[in-house]
C-alpha cells in the first residue's frame, strides 16, 4: 500500500511533509505490536491516526477500544479499564467486562493519557507488562493480548519531573512517539480539508454545495485556529448550515472566529493552547478576574484623583479632540490606498487580522 493509498483508506487529509512523514512511520510500526505515543494539540487528529494505525496492523479484524482517560472520573475508572465483580463495591450491581478484556486480540487507545491518576497508572503498566489483571473484587487472574496506543496534548517528561506521571510507565508508551503537527503549522493543508468537511456536509444533510470566495478562503488562512482541525471543521459546517445564498464568503465566518486583537493581545496573561476544555474555561475565568480586579484599581485610582483639575489641564493644553472611529478610519482608508486596494497587505500595514480588517470595512461601509 502506498501512502497515497494509506490516506485514502484511513481518511487522513493533508499534503504537507510531516505528514508523508507520519504515515510513512505509522506504515512501518502498524504491523507490529509495539506500543505507540501519539503528541498533538486537541483537535489535531490523534484518534484518526490511532484508528489508521490499528486498521492497518494485523488485529485490524478485532476491537479498536478508544478510552478518554480524562473524561471518565477517577473514582471509576479503574473499573472501567479493568471490570469488576458483582458486589465488588456499591453500585456494583452485576460483573462487567473492562476496556482491557474487550479490546483483547484487538487495540486499546488510551486518549489523555497524562490525566489518569498515579494509582491508576501503576495497574495500567502492570497489566500492559503482564498482560494479565483482576477484575474488581475478583480473587482470579485475567489474561489478554492488547496492543496499546497511548496519546496526549501535554509534555510527558514535563509530567514526570513534576511527579504528576509514572516515568516507568512514560517509558513503556514511548517505544514510538509520533508528534502531529497543529494546523498552523500545515496551513497549506487547510483549503483541502474545507472542500472535504463542505462535501460531507452536504451529502449528509442532502444540500447544494455552496461556493467558497477568495476573500473566505483567505480568512481561514489567516486564522490561527487553535482549535486546530476540529475548530475548522465546526466552523465550515456551521457557516454551510447558517449560508441561505449559495456562496459563503468572509462574512460568513466573523461571527465563528474569536478576535484574537480584542480578546487577548490586550491580556496581562498569557494564551495557553494545549488545555483540555475545563482547563481552558478555567483559564478564561482567571482572565476575566484578573482583568476585573485590574479595572476596579484603575478606577479607584481615578476617584481618588481630583478630576477637576485633571480635565481642566486638558482643556488648556488640547486644542482639539478628534475622535477614535475618524482617526482609524482614515488610517484603513491610507492603507487601502497605499496598498492599491490589496485588503491582505492592508491588514499587515495596520497589525491587525485580515478578518478585523474585514470587519471594520462592514462597520465604515468603506
Amino acid at each position: 500500500m502506498t501512502i497515497e493509498q494509506f490516506k485514502k483508506e484511513f481518511g487522513i487529509i493533508g499534503k504537507a511533509k510531516e505528514i508523508h512523514d507520519l504515515i510513512d512511520i505509522s506504515m512501518q510500526v502498524a504491523k507490529s505490536d509495539i506500543s505507540i505515543l501519539l503528541y498533538g494539540e486537541s483537535g489535531t487528529g490523534k484518534e484518526v491516526f490511532a484508528r489508521a494505525i490499528h486498521g492497518y496492523s494485523n488485529r485490524s479484524d478485532n476491537n479498536l477500544i478508544s478510552v478518554n482517560c480524562g473524561a471518565i472520573p477517577e473514582g471509576i475508572l479503574e473499573s472501567e479499564l479493568f471490570g469488576h465483580k458483582k458486589g465488588s463495591f456499591t453500585g456494583a450491581v452485576d460483573s462487567r467486562k473492562g476496556y482491557f478484556e474487550i479490546a483483547d486480540e484487538g487495540t486499546l487507545f488510551l486518549d489523555e493519557i497524562a490525566e489518569m491518576p498515579l494509582t491508576t497508572q501503576v495497574k495500567l503498566l502492570r497489566a500492559i507488562e503482564t498482560k494479565e489483571f483482576m477484575r474488581i473484587g475478583s480473587e482470579t487472574v485475567t489474561k489478554v493480548d492488547v496492543r496499546i496506543i497511548a496519546a496526549t496534548n501535554k509534555d510527558l517528561q514535563h509530567e514526570v519531573d513534576a511527579k504528576r506521571f509514572r516515568e516507568d510507565l512514560y517509558f513503556r508508551l514511548k517505544a514510538v512517539s509520533l508528534t502531529i503537527p497543529p494546523l498552523r503549522k500545515r496551513k497549506g493543508d487547510i483549503e483541502e480539508f474545507v472542500h472535504i468537511f463542505i462535501k460531507r456536509y452536504c451529502e449528509e444533510n442532502k444540500i447544494n454545495v455552496p461556493v467558497v470566495t477568495n476573500s473566505a478562503m483567505d480568512l481561514l488562512l489567516d486564522y490561527n485556529w487553535p482549535g486546530n482541525v476540529r475548530e475548522l471543521k465546526n466552523a465550515v459546517e456551521s457557516a454551510v448550515a447558517l449560508n441561505r445564498s449559495g456562496t459563503i464568503d468572509a462574512d460568513s465566518f466573523q461571527s465563528l472566529f474569536r478576535d484574537e486583537e480584542t480578546e487577548f493581545t490586550n491580556r496581562n496573561l498569557p494564551v495557553f493552547l494545549k488545555k483540555s476544555s475545563e482547563e481552558a474555561d478555567r483559564e478564561l475565568l482567571y482572565r476575566a478576574l484578573f482583568e476585573l480586579k485590574k479595572d476596579i484599581l484603575e478606577l479607584k485610582d481615578l476617584i481618588t484623583h481630583n478630576q477637576q483639575e485633571v480635565y481642566t489641564n486638558m482643556a488648556e493644553t488640547i486644542s482639539e479632540v478628534v475622535p477614535l472611529d475618524v482617526v482609524e478610519k482614515e488610517a484603513i482608508k491610507n492603507a487601502l490606498e497605499y496598498t492599491k486596494g490589496s485588503k491582505r497587505n492592508a491588514a499587515k500595514l495596520l497589525n491587525i487580522s485580515e478578518r478585523t480588517l474585514y470587519r471594520k470595512l462592514k462597520e465604515y461601509e468603506l
